[in-house]
């Protein structure tokens, strides 16, 4: 019983060897196991993930309040050109929304129109990228701290 089991799995290990050796190295995945809640494949093979790398911003406003706000964008992360320069900017892109928010005038921080802000936040970003755009951005935790 041990010696078929063993040679049992010492030719799955050699089919699976000489297999991996045929197969070519730009083949995809046989198999996938689950599915990353911030990974979609869509057509083309393209992999969309979620950048939030910009984390919590806490963003001091003209009132004396605070503005708490998470970024988010797709982006292609198989453009490792424009994945790199995502990384590099992250100071830029926390500075970009900063400065957008703490020149709002006292009285549009009680009532923030979040997708006049979004789109000119967006405009922000795209004029400062090089290899590639964002299409959308996502704000989450957005919150205005009173400091009275």
């Amino acid at each position: 019983m041990l010696l078929s089991l063993a040679g049992a799995l010492i030719f799955l290990l050699l089919t699976g060897t000489i297999f991996g050796l045929v197969r070519s190295r730009d083949a995809g995945p046989l198999l996938r196991f689950g599915n990353s809640a911030r990974t979609a494949q869509i057509a083309g093979n393209e992999d969309i993930r979620v950048f939030s790398g910009l984390g919590r911003l806490r963003i001091p406003l003209v009132n004396s309040s605070t503005l708490l706000l998470s970024i988010a964008f797709p982006y292609a992360a198989n453009d490792i050109a424009f994945t790199e320069e995502l990384a590099v900017k992250i100071n830029d892109l926390r500075t970009i929304a900063a400065e957008y928010f703490s020149a709002l005038p006292e009285e549009a921080i009680v009532q923030i129109d979040e997708e006049t802000a979004k789109q000119e936040i967006l405009r922000r970003y795209n004029n400062n990228l090089r290899l590639g755009r964002i299409n959308a951005l996502y704000f989450s935790d957005m919150m205005v701290i009173d400091a009275y």
